[in-house]
């Protein structure tokens, strides 16, 4: 597997073999990957339940355990200890908030509901603020487009962008505070600040150029439920801290534990794609090589990329597959495909090289 920036494999070259590199928006589809993608995987697509609910719900409970242990700890190792295990088991039930834009509602009752209960009201990011953004992000002609939410050509950007990429998602937190405990009760006050509120902070991207369309409809009424549920959430909360209920020492530590749920997410993010792109549409292989699979052997992506993240590339090539189902899938087709098709193009050892290259990438092509 690979930790450098990708090449384009010519026919009849093997995967270990260099060519000259070609712009990702340039790169033909592979219709033969496409194909062998589609037939294998076909009995893979349902989203079974016996996955979805114990793996939530146990990260849950020990998530919440672990931080609640960790404020009441009174030695610096038992809270360094607790927390790590606290961030670690709530980062991996956040993310369900990536398969609830996936899975049709239909297909695990309930699902969505007990996930905005349990993180996305708590940690005040309901699903609404990534569903009907992260779709864009998978759109054929939006992806790595300046009307993608969810992209930004780093690789191609100054350096100082890498580590203030990762510094800013520290703020998160007090961010979303900051949205829902103050910015939402004053936009009920004014339309003007109501628009902005919907428009620049309602969503999870990356992008700054973008803006989000009003809600509508039946999506219009959920996204009131669950902001006003994250807004009484957020003034009740900092009401609670403010007249002592909550003891500020606890608030930091959660507030700290947050955090590292957030950059954990940010470094992640700066892996999951080479960044390559600068604005062209691209074709569905180009979207796949410049998106990144870490499969097994490594064991530490199973921490830092979980549901499934760890096979990026291959659920762009396969937005639809659930999370359980995907390992499988890469295993078919690594075994299926011949060893100069693009799929194997994809896979890279883990996050230290993959960050490196993108660093270089900084200093080398940044403008």
């Amino acid at each position: 597997m690979k930790t450098s920036l990708l090449s384009a494999d010519e026919a009849g070259a093997t995967g270990a073999q260099k060519t000259a590199a070609i712009p990702l928006s340039q790169h033909p589809d592979d219709a033969a990957m496409i194909r062998a993608a589609a037939e294998l995987t076909r009995d893979l697509s349902t989203a079974r339940p016996e996955y979805y609910w114990p793996d939530f719900l146990a990260c849950t409970l020990v998530g919440y355990a672990a931080l609640a242990i960790a404020i009441m700890a009174d030695t610096t190792g038992g809270l360094l200890g607790w927390a790590a295990l606290a961030i670690a088991t709530l980062y991996r039930a956040g993310l369900f908030i990536h398969e609830l834009t996936h899975i049709r509602p239909t297909a695990l009752p309930g699902f969505r509901f007990a996930w905005n209960a349990l993180i996305g009201v708590p940690l005040l990011v309901p699903s609404f603020m990534y569903e009907g953004v992260h779709s864009l992000h998978h759109a054929r002609t939006r992806y790595g487009t300046k009307e993608d939410p969810e992209y930004l050509p780093l690789a191609l950007m100054k350096p100082w962008t890498v580590p203030l990429f990762v510094i800013v998602s520290a703020l998160g937190p007090i961010a979303v505070l900051v949205r829902y405990g103050v910015l939402a009760p004053l936009s009920l006050l004014s339309s003007a600040l109501r628009r902005t509120v919907v428009e620049r902070y309602s969503s999870l991207s990356i992008n700054p150029d973008y803006r989000r369309r009003m809600p509508e409809g039946d999506f219009r009424r959920m996204w009131i439920v669950q902001e006003t549920a994250a807004s009484l959430w957020a003034i009740t909360l900092l009401t609670l801290v403010a007249t002592g209920i909550v003891p500020l020492r606890a608030f930091l530590i959660a507030l700290a534990i947050h955090a590292g749920v957030v950059v954990i997410n940010q470094f992640r993010t700066l892996v999951a794609h080479l960044w390559e792109n600068d604005g062209d549409v691209m074709t569905v292989t180009g979207q796949y090589l410049d998106s990144v699979n870490v499969p097994p052997p490594a064991f530490l992506p199973a921490l830092w990329a979980p549901v499934g993240l760890r096979y990026h590339a291959l659920h762009h090539l396969l937005p639809g597959l659930p999370y359980h189902s995907l390992g499988e899938a890469h295993r078919r087709l690594v075994a299926a495909l011949p060893a100069n098709s693009r799929y194997h193009a994809a896979s890279y050892d883990g996050l230290p090289g993959l960050l490196s290259t993108l660093v270089k990438s900084t200093f080398q092509r940044g403008r």
